[in-house]
């Protein structure tokens, strides 16, 4: 049986076992899948993405359904064929160009395949019953609804309210446009338009800024020459939004403590216009590794990367930046519409412990900042533990005041809150991920360096 012929199910099949049984990244699995089988055709790894990823962003659905159409509880199933049956009821329902019979038969073939040839009847009959059975499985409670935790939605819903909670549930589940920023420094937004346009890609500038666009419609970011050329670089709008929020002056020095990959250092780097310096920092030598690959490709020569704890005071730092980048390790809730399997390893507990390893960094990044000088303090999720609660407690802790970031984004972009120097960015409501952005400026005067 060719890879042709099972239509990259049994890649989907391999991708998802990683992941739904040995615990790997969604991300990471399914990238590392695309990239060995680089060579299949467009429409055919779009499938293999979408049952992918589709798959674990429906899986509290899924094994309800199963539930309801399986003798044997989804928990005591051969892992195989639990994570054969999952990505087959996720076709049935969710992907209406894929007739039922085709999945059910191929399902049967990649059973056999793998050796299971003696559960093929009980894949079969699972699979024709949920076919037969559709018109049941509507489900108006949220948790099956939009296959979200139900701590998750309670937290939402006291924080947010209910309507702003189902929003975000429901844009985590919709088809999600690529941003890129342009590098002004290596070309124009006309010339970078032209390029991806010319390659077959959909490219339009966004709304949020003339250097960053959308894009739709290409196969893969390494196959377009805009790319490999260092002219754009992934990035979400609210992960750019902190280089507009902050706008450092050219010649500025910058310290970004947790980095990796490296877009808001970029762009920094971009907006200094190859000026001033960017020390791009992170705790491994991968993840600078991957600051140094982005920096190389886009010909940044105003950074310099280095792999430190952020958690480690460095004496040599102390008082010397412009701007500190306090980008800090988080729960992720922010963005499970890239990563849907965020929401099931994420527990309720480890918010507390996340936010106070916020805490404990920001108690050392701070010494970085000249007096007058800006911290930004940002993460990519929704909960205010680790977001409004941790920006108040620095405000209070340390000399430092909160910055007017209003009208910075734009008049179409403006929340109260912004008066006040924090935004918290929502997916549904705010057209990007979930996303915190906070700023600070350092107190000056013999008065404050005496009690430091």
């Amino acid at each position: 049986m060719t890879i042709k012929e099972t239509g990259g199910r049994e890649i989907a099949l391999d991708v998802l076992s990683e992941v739904l049984e040995n615990g790997a990244f969604v991300h990471v699995a399914l990238s590392r899948a695309l990239f060995k089988y680089q060579y299949l055709d467009k429409q055919e790894r779009a499938f293999i993405t979408r049952v992918t990823d589709g798959t674990i962003e429906r899986l509290l659905t899924i094994d309800q359904v199963l539930s309801m159409c399986s003798s044997v509880p989804v928990k005591k199933m051969k892992p195989l064929i639990r994570t054969l049956l999952r990505m087959s009821v996720y076709q049935i329902l969710f992907m209406d160009r894929v007739p039922d019979s085709a999945v059910c038969n191929e399902a049967v073939k990649l059973a056999v395949r793998r050796r299971f040839a003696g559960l093929k009847g009980f894949v079969n009959g699972v699979l024709r019953s949920v076919s037969g059975r559709k018109e049941e499985f509507v489900f108006e409670e949220p948790s099956l609804k939009y296959s979200m935790p139900q701590w998750l939605i309670s937290r939402w819903e006291r924080d947010y309210g209910q309507e702003a909670a189902e929003m975000m549930m429901k844009a985590f589940l919709e088809d999600r446009s690529i941003t890129a920023r342009c590098n002004l420094q290596l070309a124009s937004p006309e010339e970078i338009l032209r390029s991806l346009r010319e390659q077959g890609a959909q490219a339009e500038v966004s709304p949020y800024g003339e250097d960053l666009l959308i894009l739709r419609g290409y196969d893969y970011l390494e196959g377009l020459e805009a790319f490999r050329a260092g002219w754009i670089q992934v990035q979400d709008t609210s992960s750019y939004f902190v280089g507009k929020l902050t706008a450092p002056k050219p010649g500025s020095h910058v310290i970004d403590v947790c980095a990796a990959p490296g877009g808001k250092s970029l762009h920094l780097a971009d907006l200094m216009k190859g000026t001033g310096l960017v020390e791009a920092r992170d705790l491994t030598w991968q993840k600078v590794a991957k600051i140094e690959e982005n920096a190389e490709r886009a010909g940044v020569k105003n950074i310099r990367t280095e792999v430190w704890d952020a958690l480690e005071r460095k004496e040599e730092s102390a008082g010397q930046a412009d701007l500190v980048i306090a980008d800090l390790p988080c729960s992720g809730l922010g963005i499970i519409g890239k990563k849907p399997d965020i929401k099931y390893r994420i527990r309720e507990e480890d918010l507390k412990e996340l936010a106070d390893l916020q805490r404990r960094i920001l108690a050392v990044v701070w010494q970085y900042v000249k007096p007058g000088g800006l911290l930004c303090y940002s993460t990519c999720t929704a909960d205010i533990l680790e977001n409004q609660e941790n920006a108040s407690w620095f405000r209070e802790n340390f000399p430092f005041d909160s910055v007017d970031i209003s009208g910075r984004l734009g008049p179409d972009l403006e929340e109260p809150s912004m008066k006040e120097g924090w935004i918290q960015l929502l997916p549904g409501k705010h057209p990007c991920d979930g996303f915190f952005i906070s700023l600070f400026r350092r107190r000056s005067g013999e008065e404050i360096d005496k009690k430091e």
